[in-house]
């Protein structure tokens, strides 16, 4: 075991957010909460998808969003591994809040981990926990839940979890497995006028814990010309708030879940990503490469550009 605090009860959380909203103030973003819901996770172990802790993991997860008010469904989709030709079941999770909101935005994580440390120089098949590369995105999202009931305004949230982001383990395995998933079935409903909703715009939060967070604006989301106003939003709510952790320049090209979700979806989705981090994919991405701090300097951002959206 890892020796890890335990994480504040969901129950509490939303006790607390209530009493807030009875004292006519708007709930705030804790990064010490969300940083207690990291280490829950990470004290499961590693989650790559097919696996128990995965399946305990969407279990706690599915448990928490609905205590705090969600409408909460499961999205199963199945592979065969390649190595093996075994099956793997996978399943993303849609969490809708105010279902009632015809346009929406999404906000998307991965939850599952890679099997392996592959770039680990010392252990490339050891432990990989995945405390920033798995668990942050969950964890600001865990944080968030309590905050979205009395969202304001015409517009509703879906947080979406993703399966097998990263179910890889050769260099002929694909990426971005239930994203894409997710995409075809959206763009499918799209196509049949089977929804009742839109997305207007979509965020997709990876390695967001980096104890030295920088957030520089990812290339793809920049210069894709339906995804440069989300960027530009969102940066401009981390100016607002004097969140410095975000970087008003571009940096890196990254090839994440908000790829199929654009390509294959047609949702402008940006990626909200720290693609400086030191423990990327080794043994050390663990919750002592992590903070607090960082957790809640993006779900601030992302709280407060929720409550913008009209």
């Amino acid at each position: 075991m890892l020796g890890l605090r335990r994480a504040t009860p969901w129950c509490a959380v939303i006790v607390s957010a209530l009493a807030a909203l009875a004292d006519g103030e708007e709930p705030s973003f804790s990064g010490a909460r969300a940083f207690a819901h990291l280490e829950t996770i990470c004290a499961l172990g590693p989650r790559p998808s097919g696996s128990a802790a995965m399946a305990r993991q969407r279990a706690l997860l599915v448990e928490h969003f609905r205590a705090a008010g969600a409408t909460v469904s499961g999205q199963a989709f199945q592979i065969r591994d390649r190595r093996t030709g075994d099956p793997v079941a996978m399943e993303n999770l849609i969490v809708v809040w105010h279902p009632e909101r015809r346009e929406r935005v999404l906000v998307g994580v991965h939850y599952d981990t890679r099997p392996f440390p592959d770039r680990d120089p010392r252990d490339p098949r050891g432990v990989f926990i995945g405390a920033n590369d798995g668990a942050s995105g969950v964890a600001v999202l865990m944080e968030l839940a309590s905050m979205m009931r009395p969202l304001p305004g015409p517009v509703g949230v879906d947080f979406v979890l993703f399966d097998a982001e990263e179910y890889v383990v050769g260099a002929r395995d694909p990426y971005f497995l239930g994203s894409t998933f997710f995409a075809r079935q959206y763009a499918a409903d799209v196509r049949a006028e089977a929804l009742a909703h839109r997305y207007r715009a979509g965020v997709i939060l990876d390695m967001v814990g980096d104890r030295d967070l920088e957030i520089w604006q990812e290339r793809h989301s920049v210069e894709w010309a339906d995804t440069r106003p989300v960027v530009d939003s969102i940066w401009e709510t981390a100016r607002r708030l004097g969140v410095k952790q975000f970087v008003p320049r571009p940096k890196h090209t990254v090839d994440d879940d908000h790829v199929p979700l654009r390509m294959i979806g047609g949702i402008p989705t940006c990626d909200v990503i720290d693609f400086d981090y030191p423990a990327w994919h080794t043994t050390a991405d663990t919750p002592e490469n992590c903070s607090a701090g960082s957790l809640e300097a993006v779900g601030r951002v992302m709280l407060a550009w929720l409550r913008s959206q009209r």
